[in-house]
């Protein structure tokens, strides 16, 4: 079978334009991936004051009863 230039030529430019767009597609996706991982290992947000169990667990004692 006689090669075909035109077709070749063609096949070439494809594979070119594949090629890159396959290179923007994996670029994006470790973008994407990076700022996921970012988000869930970055520290969580605290509340300043205390909460309200860790104020009654740092009383320390009882009240004592009358009796």
């Amino acid at each position: 079978m006689a090669k075909n230039p035109w077709l070749s030529l063609w096949l070439s430019a494809a594979n070119t334009w594949a090629g890159a767009a396959r290179g923007l597609w994996t670029a994006e996706m470790h973008r994407q991936q990076r700022a996921m991982l970012n988000e869930m290992t970055k520290p969580a947000a605290r509340p300043t004051g205390k909460s309200r169990l860790a104020k009654k667990a740092s009383t320390g004692s009882r009240k004592k009863s009358k009796g």
